[in-house]
């Protein structure tokens, strides 16, 4: 009962403090535009928007490694596993600048969604292939721009937090931009908030470690399959030394959704 009450009183902070920040948020649009078309400016305050509910549940202990690898004024291709529906929410406790892809039914949300089309945030219709057209020629114009673009390659959230498979997006944008990738792993966020759960899941250490990034040159000549098994083998291994013991950790995240 005590978690659910917490649950209850997040969404309902959530909710409410939404309706304050998108009017800022619209506000800096509208003011900042003509002297900042990339919205910088308003990223940096959905970056406070978003990692101020990340902040508020001491029991999510976020801490960051790799910081010092996110060149500033540097365009990535930003890969990260996808683990919950706190990630999100998590990233943004990097404050730096990006665009990130997203499902379109998240960009229906009211005031945080409608946050996202001010910010120009790129939208995806699974399944449907002119979506996927769309959203990759979004992403190139965001890229040619000077803009980072952030991508869940797995494509949906992990059941158990294994890495899935990677569709090839990300890795397309790379060669054809000719732009560094630049791997993020996350940690925990499956079993603060699992899968299928809106439910509090008590305290939960949840890390977020920024690799080196990996420059064009070193994947240039191979093919977008082979970049994309390597940088999912690179995950793979961070991810482990993260989160050593894969079976008890899916058995434990398995007991706190039932």
């Amino acid at each position: 009962m005590t978690n659910r009450l917490i649950a209850a009183g997040w969404l309902l902070f959530v909710s409410a403090t939404s309706v304050l920040f998108f009017l800022i948020a619209l506000f800096l649009r509208i003011v900042t535009t003509p002297f900042d078309p990339r919205l910088k400016i308003l990223q940096q305050f959905t970056c406070f928007w978003a990692a101020l509910y990340t902040w508020i549940i001491p029991a999510w202990r976020i801490r960051i490694e790799g910081r010092e690898h996110i060149r500033r004024n540097a365009t990535y291709v930003v890969v990260s596993n996808h683990q919950s529906l706190l990630d999100i929410l998590v990233l943004f406790n990097l404050f730096f600048h990006f665009k990130f892809v997203s499902k379109i039914e998240i960009f229906k949300v009211p005031l945080i969604g409608w946050n996202m089309y001010l910010n120009r945030y790129i939208r995806l219709k699974r399944g449907d292939k002119q979506s996927v057209a769309r959203m990759m020629a979004d992403a190139e114009k965001a890229l040619t721009e000077g803009n980072s673009v952030l991508i869940f390659p797995e494509g949906t959230r992990s059941p158990d937090g294994r890495i899935k498979a990677f569709k090839p997006g990300a890795f397309i944008l790379a060669k054809k931009m000719r732009l560094p990738i630049l791997p993020i792993i996350i940690s925990g966020t499956n079993s603060a908030l699992p899968k299928y759960s809106i439910n509090f899941h008590g305290s939960h250490d949840i890390r977020i470690r920024v690799l080196q990034e990996i420059p064009h040159e070193q994947f240039s000549d191979l093919p977008v399959e082979a970049v994309s098994d390597r940088i999912r083998q690179i995950m793979t291994d961070e991810l482990a030394t993260l989160t050593p013991d894969q079976n008890e950790y899916k058995a434990s995240t398995a007991r706190r959704v039932a």
